[in-house]
C-alpha cells in the first residue's frame, strides 16, 4: 500500500517541481526510441497515398494536423503489410495500436515517415495516440499514408459516444507512470501518459470518442503559485495556446463533461501583488468564474452531462469549493449535473501527482456518476 501524504504536505509536493511550460525544455537531448515493428525511413521517401483519418481532439489543419491540447489522436485503416506515419517538428511521444494490439511508443521521433508493420494483408486499423504534453509549444502530426502494396481504406467512423475532459495536470496524466514522487523535467515528459490516465481509461470504458482539453499548472482564475499565464478559461476557446487561433470540431457534441479543476487555485498561499486581498477573496472569485464556465459551457452544449469532480487535497479546500460550485448551479437550475468528490489517492507519481492505480480510481468514481444516469448516452 502506498504511503499517503498528509494533504498539506502532499499538496506542496505535488506541484514544487511543476514545469510553467511542460513541455520538452530545449536544452534535453533530442534522441529518440520506437519499439519493434516500427522503422524510420530515409529522407529520400516521399510519402504515398493519404489515408482517411478519423482524428480525436484539437487540430488545426495546415502542415499536416498542428496541435498541442494533450490526448490527440489518429486513426485509420488499410490494406497491405504496412504503413507509414508522418511526424513533422516537435517532441512528442506516440503510442500506436494496430488491430487493437498492445501500444506501441515512438518517443521524441525526427521528423519523416516511420514504417509501422501489421501482420498479414489486412484490413487493418491503426490508431496513432499522443501521450505526452505539449504545452512550450505546437507539434504536427502529417498523417498516416499507403506505401507500395499497400491500399488506403475508409477511415473508422466516429463513435456514437464522446466525453470532453477539462482540468489541469490531474486530468493530463502528469508523471503518472513514473516509479517515483522525485523527477527531472525530463523525467515528467517522458512519464506523463494521457492514454492511461482518467481520459484514457473512461473513454476506453465506453468506447468513446473524446478530447483532452486540460493543461498542467492552471486554473479558474488562478494558476499555481500565481504565475501568470492564461487560465484554463481563458486558454478553452482556442486550438493552440496562442490566443488567436480559435477552437473548430465540427460534429462535436458530446453526451459528458468531466470537469476538475481548483488544484493550481488553492494549492499554493497568496503572494503579495496577487489581485485578492485574501482567501475568501479568491473563494468569491474562484465561484463565480467557475459558474460562469460551466455556463458557457452549457449553452455550447445544451444536453451535455457534466461531472465536477475534486480531490481532498489542500486540507479539503478545493473538494469544498468545487461542491459549493454545483451547489449553486443546481440552485440555478442546472439538472444535469453530478459531483464525484475522490478522498485517499496515493499520489505517487511525479511531484506526488496521481499514479495510474489512482487514475483507475478516478476514473471508476466518474464512471460511477455516469452509470447512475442510463439516459446520459441517448441524448445528443
Amino acid at each position: 500500500m502506498p504511503h499517503i501524504l498528509p494533504p498539506t504536505r502532499s499538496c506542496r509536493l505535488m506541484l514544487a517541481g511543476l514545469s510553467l511550460t511542460m513541455g520538452l525544455p530545449a536544452a534535453l537531448p533530442a534522441q529518440s526510441s520506437a519499439a519493434e515493428g516500427i522503422r524510420a525511413l530515409g529522407a529520400e521517401t516521399r510519402a504515398g497515398r493519404p489515408l482517411p483519418l478519423h482524428i480525436g481532439g484539437r487540430v488545426v489543419a495546415t502542415d499536416g494536423y498542428r496541435r498541442q491540447w494533450p490526448g490527440t489522436y489518429i486513426e485509420g485503416a488499410f490494406r497491405g503489410p504496412s504503413v507509414d506515419l508522418g511526424v513533422g517538428p516537435g517532441a512528442v511521444s506516440l503510442r500506436i495500436r494496430v488491430d487493437g494490439g498492445a501500444p506501441m511508443p515512438l518517443v521524441r521521433p525526427a521528423p519523416g515517415l516511420y514504417r509501422i508493420a501489421a501482420r498479414g494483408a489486412g484490413p487493418h486499423r491503426i490508431r496513432v495516440d499522443v501521450a505526452s504534453e505539449s504545452q512550450a509549444g505546437w507539434t504536427v502530426l502529417r498523417g498516416l499514408f499507403a506505401p507500395t502494396g499497400t491500399i488506403p481504406l475508409p477511415a473508422p467512423a466516429p463513435r456514437a459516444r464522446q466525453i470532453e475532459f477539462i482540468g489541469d495536470s490531474h486530468t493530463v496524466g502528469y508523471g503518472n507512470t513514473s516509479p517515483t514522487r522525485q523527477c527531472s523535467q525530463d523525467a515528467i515528459w517522458r512519464t506523463t501518459d494521457t492514454t492511461l490516465g482518467l481520459p484514457g481509461i473512461a473513454a476506453r470504458h465506453y468506447d468513446a470518442d473524446y478530447q483532452v482539453n486540460a493543461i498542467s499548472g492552471r486554473g479558474i482564475v488562478r494558476n499555481y503559485g500565481g504565475f501568470a499565464a492564461p487560465t484554463l478559461p481563458e486558454a478553452y476557446p482556442y486550438a493552440l495556446f496562442d490566443g488567436r487561433t480559435p477552437a473548430a470540431t465540427p460534429g462535436w457534441n458530446p453526451q459528458v463533461v468531466v470537469i476538475a479543476l481548483g488544484t493550481n487555485d488553492f494549492s499554493t498561499p497568496l503572494k503579495p501583488g496577487e489581485r485578492w486581498a485574501d482567501r475568501d477573496a479568491l473563494h468569491a472569485d474562484y465561484e463565480r468564474r467557475y459558474v460562469d464556465f460551466v455556463g458557457r459551457l452549457r449553452r455550447h452544449y445544451p444536453r451535455a452531462f457534466f461531472v465536477l469532480w475534486a480531490t481532498d487535497l489542500a486540507d479539503g479546500e478545493i473538494k469544498r469549493e468545487v461542491g459549493k460550485i454545483v451547489d449553486r448551479l443546481r440552485a440555478g437550475g442546472e439538472r444535469r449535473i453530478a459531483f464525484v468528490p475522490v478522498d485517499g489517492l496515493g499520489f505517487t507519481g511525479c511531484d506526488a501527482h496521481p499514479d495510474t492505480d489512482d487514475d483507475r480510481r478516478i476514473a471508476a468514481a466518474i464512471e460511477r456518476a455516469i452509470d447512475a444516469r442510463p439516459d446520459i448516452w441517448t441524448r445528443r
